[in-house]
């Protein structure tokens, strides 16, 4: 029997940005995307493409995991420019100075995702990447983010909450790693709002021309691929 997807409001994106458990669940959020593997993840969906020259990141947060993938030798990227965009703006000093140390300038867009796109020049980007974002839209809102993202990246990968039973039973396990309250409210809410199958392909535009793959990844991920033939 499959999970129904269920898109609910998380505590995060309701809490100000200077809340004290705001401020704990994000880095909760690194210990859960180190403990699912992401930046292994999106590294390996990544290993075959060419090196980027722009990348954009929709949702970025601070900025930590996408380090973590460039940092890795096996992609051989030798930088560029790294566009976040967020509603918050949370890259910190730190992170910034080792992008550029890897040889990235760093921008940042504090903007609604969507807008963005809308706003940005078609087939502009190089390399687009989700983490841990689509699973926020219901599914209209969700269909016009990727139509915009296929008008402009040529190669766009997300890694996503993968909805299954597994999946929320180890959402529920998060307070063994010391996440809080909200990060714990959160794992579950993300996961019924998760993925599965070919869920994210068939809201992808069928006229784009991007090659798509869709899989299972990890032990609680979901990982999309469209790539321009």
């Amino acid at each position: 029997m499959s999970l129904a997807r269920c898109v609910e409001p998380e505590w995060l994106d309701v809490l100000d940005q200077d809340d004290p458990r705001a401020s704990r669940s994000r880095r909760d959020l690194q210990r859960v995307n180190r403990v699912m593997g992401n930046a292994a993840i999106l590294a390996r969906a990544l290993r075959n493409a060419r090196p980027p020259r722009l990348i954009v990141e929709l949702g970025a947060g601070d900025g930590t995991l996408l380090l973590r993938v460039v940092q890795r030798p096996a992609l051989r990227w030798q930088g560029g420019t790294i566009m976040f965009v967020d509603r918050q703006s949370l890259v910190s000093k730190g992170t910034r100075a080792a992008f550029n140390a890897l040889g990235w300038t760093v921008d940042s867009a504090e903007a609604d995702a969507l807008t963005w796109l809308q706003q940005a020049a078609p087939g502009s980007v190089d390399l687009m990447l989700a983490n841990l974002f689509l699973h926020h839209f219901h599914a209209p809102q969700l269909t016009a983010l990727l139509a915009s993202a296929a008008a402009r990246a040529d190669l766009f990968v997300a890694c996503e909450p993968r909805r299954s039973y597994g999946a929320v039973a180890g959402s529920l396990l998060l307070g063994a790693i010391g996440c809080n309250d909200v990060s714990r409210h959160d794992a579950v809410v993300s996961v019924r709002a998760g993925f599965a199958d070919r869920e994210l392909s068939a809201l992808w535009p069928a006229s784009s021309g991007h090659r798509l793959e869709e899989y299972a990844a990890g032990l609680f991920s979901h990982c999309f691929v469209a790539q321009r033939a």
